[in-house]
């Protein structure tokens, strides 16, 4: 009887290691993904022409998403993972009540501020590319931002259970307000002057939450 043949396992740390490698690796392309469309929107986002903008090979690119669409709905997942760790958890570690949805609004304008996409904003980007085309990227689409609307009302709702805004505040009305002048401070950023553009939006949001505010002094009193 021959001896069968001895089977190698990698140890487990290796294995380990190119899984980390892989995960690094998609990340940063996904990075750039999101950068990209933010300028260009999700047409103007392929394999080929990510691969170029990465210098990489296109087949390499392939390994991670077999189709332009599977891409498209990666970098949708990416660019809202972004969203929850730049604006949302930093917001959430203040105070429930008013000072969370204030956080929301300020962290957003911050996020914009910081230059972290050429674009801007990604969702911003895409919406009005895709509002009118019905299939998986815009119902993806709808769904995060539909998520964005339902924090917000939710941190509104929140403010007026603890007592922090006025029980006749309408939370519905004043998440629609708290977003509709953060796409105001993207649009406008694009063809104005930013740092004026972003302490505009920041006042007005803070102005409405002071005056609708039981206690102000939980708010800032003013926006250098």
């Amino acid at each position: 009887m021959t001896n069968a043949p001895t089977v190698v396992t990698p140890p487990a740390a290796a294995t380990d290691g190119r899984v980390a490698r892989g995960e690094r690796t998609r990340h940063a392309i996904l990075d750039s993904a999101v950068r990209l469309a933010s300028v260009e929107g999700l047409d103007g986002l392929s394999l080929g022409r990510l691969a170029d903008s990465l210098g990489v090979s296109k087949s390499g690119l392939f390994a991670h998403w077999p189709s332009k669409e599977s891409l498209q709905l990666a970098t949708i997942e990416h660019a809202r993972t972004q969203i929850v760790d730049h604006v949302v958890r930093p917001a959430l570690r203040q105070p429930r009540g008013v000072r969370r949805l204030w956080a929301v609004h300020d962290n957003r304008i911050a996020f914009y501020a910081d230059d972290v996409l050429p674009g801007g904003c990604f969702f911003c980007a895409i919406e009005f590319e895709l509002d009118s085309r019905p299939g998986p990227l815009r119902d993806r689409v709808a769904e995060v931002s539909g998520e964005w609307l339902v924090l917000l009302r939710r941190l509104a709702t929140e403010a007026v259970a603890a007592g922090d805004l006025r029980p006749d505040t309408v939370p519905d009305q004043l998440a629609f307000e708290v977003d509709a002048l953060g796409l105001a401070a993207v649009y406008q950023s694009r063809l104005f002057e930013p740092a004026h553009v972003y302490r505009t939006a920041r006042v007005a949001v803070l102005d409405r939450l002071r005056a609708l505010c039981t206690d102000p002094s939980l708010l800032p009193e003013e926006i250098a």
